[in-house]
């Protein structure tokens, strides 16, 4: 695995506040600064945007962190369909971590789901001075039919839970933490981010998953927001990698001074 880069990537164990042991990768630099990335929903920090993107960010003489969520890749934990503030202190844990160390998280990054998590992490803990949100969802009521089916909400109360295929794996989803999803309010969570705090949304105009209009209403709300939209670019950046991360560095660059 990235053979190229594997002297200069240290595997990191971080107890979340649940004591559960989350597993990341730090492509370390040397420099104060890091910057941490969030992957998305059933996703890992082995995800193709989160190892672009943080071997960018190495090149730069910046360091990066990549670490899985609790419940998935190698961290431990269950896994949970809603649990959005769950995972913005799984995020905290991280970042405190970092900080005992004397070392200045200065922006956190996520794609999909993890774009959430940044900007509910910004809107609770008010120590984050830059954010990037790659494809987040605004509206989180909206989305849940096309992977539960239309007739969800009746499905889950009757049962309790909904079963769901995805690829060669399934996954539960219980009541509770769809009840968790749908009661995340990302506007009001968008209001309560300092006007300090930049936060920088990039968008596919192409997303076939969360759409584009959702990265607009973010602009509209969020104090100190820029918006970057990539035209042709799907959820996952499938043909715009390149662009993704010349889009994500220029912002990068912007706010951290380059450590020679």
């Amino acid at each position: 695995m990235d053979s190229s880069q594997g002297s200069r990537q240290q595997k990191i164990v971080i107890p979340n506040s649940h004591n559960e042991k989350l597993v990341g990768l730090l492509h370390e630099t040397g420099s104060t600064e890091i910057v941490v990335l969030c992957h998305g929903f059933r996703s890992n920090k082995n995800f193709v945007i989160m190892k672009n993107v943080a071997v960018a960010i190495e090149k730069e003489g910046i360091s990066a962190f990549r670490f899985d969520f609790s419940g998935n890749g190698e961290s431990e934990g269950s896994f949970y369909y809603g649990n959005y503030n769950y995972e913005a202190d799984d995020l905290h844990s991280v970042i405190q971590y970092f900080s005992n160390l004397n070392r200045v998280v200065t922006i956190i990054l996520g794609h999909s789901k993890g774009g959430d998590v940044v900007l509910l992490y910004a809107s609770k803990y008010h120590d984050i001075p830059n954010v990037i949100n790659l494809s987040g969802r605004y509206d989180l009521k909206k989305g849940i039919g096309e992977r539960l089916g239309e007739d969800f909400l009746e499905r889950i109360k009757k049962q309790g839970y909904i079963d769901v295929k995805d690829g060669d794996s399934e996954y539960r989803v219980t009541e509770e933490s769809l009840m968790n999803r749908l009661n995340t309010d990302m506007h009001e969570a968008c209001l309560k981010i300092d006007k300090e705090c930049r936060v920088f949304t990039v968008h596919g105009s192409a997303d076939e998953t969360v759409p584009v209009e959702d990265a607009k209403e973010f602009a509209k709300i969020i104090p100190n927001h820029e918006l970057k939209i990539v035209e042709g670019a799907d959820h996952c950046y499938t043909k715009y990698q390149s662009q993704l991360v010349a889009t994500v560095m220029e912002f990068i660059k912007t706010v951290i001074v380059k450590k020679n």
